[in-house]
């Protein structure tokens, strides 16, 4: 169109178009998506976005290189429609690659891409000559795993290479000294602390392998396991415990097989195994106490914040008069102030939030809040700390990532007798999982910057609980009372039916408020109850911030 609206033709000339917007087909598309491991969301949200808005497509010109269209040769594939015959050699490409489909980026060299006219460039046998091959696959592996491109960092391979070299010291050094480490029972504070920490990095190295996260692999199954050796090593004031160092050799042996297998081959022989460590089981993580690591964890947080108000004691108070004040005498009294309760303007902070939680089933957005604060007159003075301790509860919600905290007594009869052990002060907990039934949640509103969400609905779960799961990492939702969800009329072939742009809610009924859910799990059904009413929902959802 010109600027005075007035329609120009640029060119006039035949074309083919590949039909990517053909309902069924992008239908198939949607549902092939949702059977594939995408391994980052990010990587899911641009598929879903791509399949939105991909329709026809021109795929023929009359000159250059390509194939010739087998039907009309005197045309030819335009280059990018050509390549779609990769996407046909996925179809079959886990039966010549032993079912191991994954695509990468570009591998970047000392942050910087590869080119040998630049110099900047490193063969796979330069490299493994220069680094040694676990060196080198220890890098790759810390490489990364998003979907930036990965970074092989020379310097990181050198550090890598002492890493490994230190550790195959470490484990000479204890075979060699093994009769003077301590042996008896597994009672004391770190012990337990050591063995669930242990347990603990099995459990997440296992699901980053298993996720192919191999940076989150090598970050969990080695550098936080030298981490935790090390703090056990310094805490053990009565000397080590020769089968949990024992355990701790073998269990490390094992994660880092898989990426380093020379080095983790060399220090299962240290053990005196007989049989390859390609023979060994892989490690099993047996009973993790979470309270048991937290107290570890706040212990250790709670000594380092002493000994920088120590190092501030120890300095002297500086004055403009005297900048350099002599060395105080090193102390040997210390008192630790504890509080029973929060002060009163976080215990009025905390209250309000609670309530703002338990009325929209989450929490506000900070203007918000901070409009709400400012009317409370107790808080008038503490306005500039109230908003940080605000986000940082926020945070604290957010990590703890549980939606229901069931509180339960030792003498309920559903209580075990391990359970039963636990005493005031040290309470027993159980994590779990509720079961549940997947459903797309659709915003069907362009250009707004709300993506589709898969999201678990659990038996029992009611509307405001529903919309906090959905809203919870959306950012662009403020406030989630402003979250409309909708459903189809006809819950079979509703998200089948080409979607009408203009008009969202077309061929779609509200879900009231009141509403709760209840699924079949073994049937991957959704229901709704509302007025005494049940009605089944689908597959897809739409959502709409009104």
């Amino acid at each position: 169109m010109s600027r005075s609206g007035d329609e120009c033709v640029v060119a006039l000339c035949d074309q083919w178009f590949l039909n990517y917007g053909e309902p069924n087909w992008k239908a198939q598309a949607q549902s092939a998506l949702e059977g594939i491991n995408t391994y980052h969301d990010e990587v899911r949200k641009n598929f879903v976005s791509c399949l939105k808005w991909l329709h026809e497509y021109a795929c023929s010109r009359t000159y250059g290189l390509g194939t010739k269209l087998p039907w009309d040769e005197k045309w030819l594939i335009e280059s990018l429609s050509d390549s779609t015959i990769y996407m046909a050699y996925y179809t079959i490409a886990h039966f010549l690659q032993g079912n191991s489909f994954r695509a990468n980026g570009h591998l970047l060299l000392n942050s910087a891409k590869m080119s040998k006219s630049e110099g900047n460039f490193l063969t796979l046998s330069e490299a493994i000559d220069k680094f040694s091959a676990d060196g080198m696959r220890l890098c790759l592996a810390d490489a990364g795993d998003s979907i930036e491109d990965a970074n092989f960092v020379e310097t990181m391979a050198d550090a890598g290479i002492l890493r490994l070299y230190t550790l195959i010291e470490w484990v000479k050094e204890i075979m060699a000294n093994k009769s003077t480490l301590r042996s008896g029972a597994l009672n004391g504070f770190n012990d337990l602390v050591f063995q669930s920490e242990i347990n603990l990095k099995i459990r997440q190295t296992d699901e980053n392998y298993k996720k192919m996260l191999f940076k989150e692999a090598l970050k969990t199954g080695f550098f936080e396991m030298q981490t935790i050796r090390d703090k056990y090593r310094e805490l053990s004031l009565d000397g080590m415990h020769k089968d949990l160092i024992t355990q701790f050799i073998e269990v490390q042996a094992l994660l880092i097989s898989p990426i380093c297998p020379h080095v983790a081959e060399h220090v299962w022989q240290l053990l005196g195994n007989t049989t390859s460590i390609l023979k060994a089981k892989w490690p099993i993580s047996s009973s993790i106490d979470e309270i048991l690591i937290k107290k570890s964890e706040y212990l250790m947080e709670t000594a380092h914040s002493f000994r920088v108000h120590l190092k501030t004691y120890l300095q002297g108070i500086k004055t403009k008069t005297n900048p350099n004040p002599p060395p105080v005498p090193k102390p040997n009294v210390i008192n630790i102030w504890v509080a029973k309760t929060y002060p009163q303007w976080q215990s009025i902070v905390l209250t309000t939030l609670k309530r703002n939680f338990d009325k929209n089933g989450a929490l506000p957005d900070n203007k918000t809040l901070s409009t709400e604060f400012a009317k409370i007159a107790e808080l008038k003075k503490y306005m500039k700390r109230v908003m940080p301790f605000v986000q940082a509860t926020r945070e604290r919600v957010e990590e703890t990532g549980v939606e229901d905290v069931i509180i339960k007594y030792t003498d309920d009869k559903d209580a075990t007798e391990k359970m039963k052990e636990c005493c005031p002060g040290a309470p027993f907990v159980l994590f779990s999982k509720k079961s549940g039934v997947n459903i797309e949640f659709v915003n069907p509103i362009s250009q707004n910057g709300l993506f589709s969400k898969r999201i678990t609905i659990s038996d029992g779960d009611d509307y405001a609980k529903v919309v906090q799961r959905l809203v919870k990492d959306e950012k662009i939702i403020k406030k989630p009372e402003s979250v409309e969800l909708w459903r189809y009329e006809d819950p079979i072939l509703g998200d089948c039916k080409l979607p009408h742009f203009n008009e969202p809610t077309k061929d779609k009924i509200k879900i009231p408020v009141s509403s709760t859910f209840k699924i079949d799990v073994d049937k991957k059904k959704v229901f709704i109850v509302s007025n005494g009413i049940t009605v089944e929902i689908g597959t897809q959802v739409t959502y709409l911030v009104v």
